[in-house]
């Protein structure tokens, strides 16, 4: 497995990292045993990198993940936990914290889930709009200085944010959506990251599946976050899938998969960029563990530029309300 360090301040990670949401939350009904066997694939493959958030099945997903760090591997992982996004019991999304106090709290809780002295990287999910950012930096600094958090990351913020808040503490990565088809960092975000020294650590690199190349029009459950997602809805699904299959034609070409070419892609955009796989299953990360034998040349990323052109999805990535909480897309 390469390795990546993320910004100029960051650790070295696996250039492939493990996002774990999926395991225990927002994608319908998921295998316990499954998902700590592809823990463990990830892990003997050489990825250090585990994603995680607090919120994510109001933490289930921590406690899973130190389940699978028993046994002397906590200290081969970096483990990255999103804190602020709050829910009600029926797991209804109800706002954001990130107020000193709050994002103390929430550390606490998730060391103890975690079962670990300290997290690797600690971020807000979102910008929480009614606390400056530099209070809810400073706030995971003091954790820092007190050895509980090493290194403090970021989530779906815009270029101004990043910099008010490396203004306070350096800033190791941000977290944020990129792939073919979500390409909206590139114009400011990006080169923002680029001129601070912070790493990109890339969520939906396959658009949630949809341009995996695996994804079929079956009914979606309640509890499926894509059963609300624009991308997934009625004509704009159709026209994805359009996409899907015009990229399909420039993988067949190359011998690999759609969704090896869609990773490959997003990790030849930098070497600050960690793409982040949310593999449920060992059959899609050992897939996913594939894209790192595919090289892209000018002809190949022009091919696939011409299959799916930059801004050419149908739908947002999120609904409206979701849209209008995210400081990324102002």
């Amino acid at each position: 497995m390469e390795n990546r360090k993320l910004g100029l301040t960051g650790p070295e990670t696996s250039a492939l990292g493990l996002g774990c949401m999926g395991m225990s939350d927002l994608y319908g009904p998921a295998d316990r045993s499954e998902s700590l066997a592809t823990i463990d694939a990830a892990m003997e493959a050489g990825i250090t990198l585990i994603d995680t958030g607090d919120f994510y099945g109001m933490g289930h997903n921590e406690m899973l993940i130190a389940e699978a760090l028993k046994g002397g591997r906590r200290d081969r992982a970096l483990i990255s936990v999103k804190f602020g996004a709050m829910r009600d019991p029926s797991g209804s999304w109800i706002g954001y914290d990130a107020r000193p106090a709050a994002v103390k709290n929430f550390a606490a809780y998730s060391l103890k889930r975690l079962g670990t002295d300290h997290i690797d990287i600690y971020r807000p999910a979102r910008l929480d709009p009614n606390v400056p950012i530099e209070d809810t930096v400073g706030a995971i600094a003091d954790l820092v200085k007190e050895g509980h958090v090493r290194h403090i990351g970021l989530s779906e913020v815009g270029g101004e944010t990043l910099r008010r808040a490396a203004a306070v503490h350096p800033i190791v990565d941000l977290q944020i959506e990129y792939s073919l088809i979500s390409r909206g960092i590139e114009e400011a975000i990006l080169p923002a990251c680029r001129e601070l020294g912070i790493g990109v650590t890339a969520y939906g690199v396959l658009s949630r599946g949809l341009i995996s190349g695996h994804w079929t029009k079956a009914p979606l459950g309640q509890t499926d976050f894509r059963s609300m997602s624009p991308r997934f809805q009625g004509e704009n699904l159709d026209q994805n899938l359009v996409l899907v299959e015009a990229l399909r034609k420039v993988a067949d070409k190359k011998g690999v998969t759609v969704a090896q070419i869609a990773i490959a892609w997003v990790a030849a955009q930098g070497k600050d960029i960690v793409p982040l796989i949310g593999a449920r299953r060992r059959e899609r990360l050992a897939e996913a563990l594939a894209s790192f034998d595919v090289t892209l040349d000018m002809s190949d990323l022009a091919a696939i530029e011409q299959a799916v052109p930059k801004g050419v999805a149908a739908g947002e990535r999120y609904n409206a309300h979701a849209m209008a909480s995210l400081d990324s897309e102002r």
